[in-house]
């Protein structure tokens, strides 16, 4: 049984998509999986349909020794994986532990109460703070998948997590190691993506996985479904490079040069990028206005510096955001709306 703490301070950076997909894909590889939501937020648990308050147990029971894990085990519609839910009480844990000895040890016991072939995987989504749930994650875990999403403080919170690991190895847990860091929200189009992920492997070297997380739309969407990537969207790229993912983790041959060929080349369908992308040359096309009836020198004179300007301020819209002409004032800016009063 390996289990993953899913680790980053920083929220927004693919820890519970991760989680969520990652695991999914391992279990359709017939990999008998189970997530643990150690987030008080409780998305891992939203993402799959699993509502806290009508779960029999959660992670915040099996915290504090009123269930096992196996009572607080929530099964998915997806065969082989299993889920610990979230609770909104798990926020006060750390104040209602704080005394207890021991109290970064209570996850790792509840999980070596479990017989060793009950899972091949088990995943843990840590919250976004390095506090008393991330340690005990971090306690239980035989090692840490680290998700960086490829931004300029990637680097600065790398050096801060390195340290913490390192600690825990020392004090906790002395079997803890990386084992890798996973970039993601990865637009392979734009310089400072590849400069990131660049400057990590010239610092962590064979720690970064080869397979990155492409940016995209069906992954943000899936959440809103109810299901991971593999149901809602199988076809898509996130469902690619997290079948990718999984096939590095469990050693499979080929999986390192097929995913870096992948990525290297770019996006490869609509919905690798979001909206905030940087639009590539196919995608940004101009929009060449009508041409319009022939007028009177004098007016068409007049007219000509306006509707140049109109033409050239439509022009740079990229072509999924092309304006009803109504919505553009003579100066080519969008009318505002007057504003309304409460």
């Amino acid at each position: 049984m390996r289990i993953v703490a899913i680790l980053n301070q920083k929220g927004g950076v693919g820890k519970t998509t991760t989680a969520v997909n990652l695991g999914a894909a391992l279990a359709l590889r017939g990999r008998k999986v189970l997530l643990i939501d150690a987030d008080p937020q409780g998305n891992l648990s939203d993402h799959l349909g699993v509502d806290p308050l009508e779960a029999p147990a959660s992670v915040y029971d099996v915290l504090l020794g009123e269930a096992t894990v196996d009572e607080a085990t929530v099964a998915t519609s997806t065969p082989g994986l299993g889920v610990v839910p979230s609770h909104p009480d798990l926020a006060a844990a750390e104040q209602e532990l704080a005394g207890e000895l021991g109290r970064e040890l209570r996850l790792r016991k509840a999980l070596r109460a479990l017989p060793a072939d009950r899972y091949d995987w088990v995943l843990i989504d840590c919250p976004p703070s390095l506090g008393l749930l991330s340690l005990n994650a971090m306690a239980a875990a035989g090692s840490v998948l680290i998700t960086v999403q490829t931004e300029y403080f990637a680097m600065r919170g790398l050096g801060q997590l390195d340290r913490i690991v390192h600690m825990v190895r020392e004090h906790v847990n002395p079997e803890l190691e990386i084992l890798g860091i996973l970039p993601t929200l990865v637009n392979p189009v734009t310089k400072l993506a590849r400069e990131v992920i660049q400057e990590v492997r010239a610092h962590y070297g064979e720690r970064v996985f080869a397979t990155r997380i492409r940016q995209n739309v069906r992954l943000a969407e899936a959440p809103g479904y109810q299901d991971h990537i593999f149901a809602y969207e199988p076809g898509s790229a996130g469902a690619e490079d997290y079948a990718a993912l999984a096939a590095e983790l469990e050693g499979d041959a080929s999986s390192e040069d097929a995913t870096t060929q992948q990525v290297d080349t770019g996006p490869t369908r609509d919905d690798d990028v979001g909206d905030d992308a940087e639009p590539t040359v196919e995608s940004h096309h101009a929009v060449v206005p009508e041409p319009s009836p022939p007028a009177a020198d004098g007016a068409q004179a007049a007219a000509a510096p306006e509707a140049m300007h109109a033409a050239t301020a439509v022009a740079e819209i990229p072509r999924a955001f092309v304006l009803p002409a109504d919505l553009l004032g003579p100066d080519g800016r969008v009318r505002m709306p007057p504003p309304r009063l409460l």
